[in-house]
Formats: C-alpha cells, sequence, structure tokens
C-alpha cells in the first residue's frame, strides 16, 4: 500500500461511477472485434513459441494495491527479468526518452515487436477492467519494483484506477521522460472527466498506428548507412541534438480545453 495514505486521501481517490459504465459499454460494442482480433493472436503465440499463450505479472494499482495483469505473451518462455529491470531503473533516473527496449531485444518472439508496438499484447487485460483491477484510461500500472523508488508526490498517480491506455499515451509516449510520464498521468488523476476519456479513447488508435509507424521507420534507419551529422560553423546542427528530436514528437498532445485546465502546479524532486 502506499506509504503516505493518510496524506493521498486528503485528494480525490474515489472512482466515478461513469467510469464503470463507459468500460463495459466501450468493451460490449468492440466485443466481436476484440475476440476475432484475441483469437488470432492466442492462435499465432500457440503455434510460434512453446509455452503458455497469456502472461502474468504483479503490478501496482489503485491506493497501491498488488494485482496480477494478464498480457499476450511476446517473450520466450523464462526471459531473463534482470534485462528489463535495468533498462526500466535507467529511465527512472535520467532524463532520456521512455523508450522500450524492444529493437535489439532477443528475448521476443518472432513478431512479438509488431505486436506489442501495436498494443494488442495487452487487449487480455480487458479482463482486468471486468474485475474492476484497471479501467480503459489511466495510468499504466507499474511494477513493485518501480513503485519502490517513487518519491511521495510521484505517488499520487494511484489516486485513479490504471488503465490501458491514457494520457501520457496519445500524448507523445516514446517521446517523453519518466518525469512528464508522472506529470501527465497525475495531470490525468486531478481532471478525468468522461468527456476527457472518449477523447483520450478516440486518439488512441492514430497513437498506436505512428508508434506501428516509428518502430517501421527505426527497423529501417537501422538498416541503413549512417551519415554523419551536418554541421554549422564546426558545431553539429539541431538536427542531430536528440532532445530536440525528442521535444518534437511525431504525435504531440493537442490543445485541448481539458489538457489546459488549470490545476496545482505538479512538482517534486527528482
Amino acid at each position: 500500500m502506499i506509504a503516505n495514505y493518510e496524506q493521498i486521501q486528503s485528494n480525490d481517490t474515489t472512482i466515478p461511477r461513469w467510469k464503470r459504465s463507459l468500460d463495459v459499454t466501450v468493451i460490449l460494442l468492440a466485443l466481436p472485434v476484440l475476440l476475432l482480433v484475441g483469437a488470432a493472436i492466442a492462435l499465432f503465440i500457440r503455434l510460434i513459441s512453446p509455452g503458455p499463450v497469456f502472461f502474468k505479472q504483479e503490478r501496482v494499482g489503485h491506493l497501491g494495491k498488488r494485482f496480477m495483469i494478464i498480457k499476450f505473451r511476446t517473450m520466450k518462455v523464462n526471459a531473463d527479468p534482470s534485462v528489463h529491470t535495468g533498462h526500466t531503473t535507467m529511465l527512472l533516473r535520467s532524463d532520456a526518452p521512455m523508450l522500450k527496449m524492444d529493437a535489439a531485444d532477443c528475448r521476443i518472439i518472432p513478431l512479438g515487436k509488431w505486436i506489442r508496438a501495436a498494443g494488442l499484447d495487452e487487449l487480455p487485460q480487458l479482463i482486468n477492467v471486468l474485475r474492476g483491477e484497471m479501467t480503459l484510461v489511466g495510468p499504466r500500472p507499474c511494477l513493485p519494483f518501480e513503485f519502490e523508488q517513487y518519491n511521495d508526490w510521484r505517488q499520487e498517480r494511484f489516486n485513479t484506477l490504471p488503465g490501458l491506455t491514457g494520457l501520457w499515451q496519445v500524448s507523445g509516449k516514446n517521446n517523453t521522460t519518466f518525469h512528464e510520464m508522472v506529470q501527465f498521468d497525475i495531470e490525468y488523476s486531478r481532471t478525468k472527466t468522461l468527456a476527457l476519456d472518449v477523447e483520450i479513447i478516440v486518439r488512441t488508435i492514430p497513437a498506436l498506428i505512428v508508434q506501428v509507424r516509428e518502430m517501421r521507420q527505426n527497423r529501417l534507419a537501422a538498416a541503413t548507412p549512417q551519415t554523419p551529422a551536418l554541421e554549422t560553423n564546426g558545431k553539429p546542427s539541431d538536427l542531430a541534438n536528440c532532445r530536440t528530436y525528442r521535444r518534437n514528437s511525431a504525435f504531440p498532445a493537442r490543445n485541448s480545453k481539458y489538457f489546459n485546465r488549470s490545476i496545482r502546479p505538479i512538482v517534486g524532486p527528482f
């Protein structure tokens, strides 16, 4: 459970009733397509990789409660988890973009990178949604070891249910830092409305398309011989500055009356 639970209780930690109604409605409407896509992915995993179709892992949810998340397995059985732990720890302690290490991860099964980039490995989490452990829109549930490294102010992101998609995911996900991700999550926790949830759900598909396109471009770039960065007056140009690139997301946050809402400043020590 959250260490400073009494302090966090002073903020709004209740889950609006409309969230449950929205979750069930969207799932029922999309159920025929979800079942077809899910069955195809399950069959593919069964044929391409020995082992179970599903992968279960402990995560931290609303107010620090633990639960088991369900995903399609996209990694080989008994893959070494320390690789992911080291990568995540680096992201927590740096100002690096929140990029997955999928491109060079030999633990992933064939075509698993594409399944992950399209977010299809997350489909079984609809079971977590129906159980009430998650919701469609909210912060991503973190791992216990990650939670233990959170400063107190960051724990405000656990004031709401974790979700499959969220404000961070549709606001340039891979081009943001861990600190910025937490800020997006806290902003959503403070400002969530039915209209905002619908807007985020609608924006999720374009965001996933951009994510798949970026992965394809990165793969093509990796296969193309690199050319030296252009120089201006003997210095590398801004085009070679990765922070400049990161700040110009391929899918930046769109101005919205919800995103520009006036709220308490989100600050805290790194």
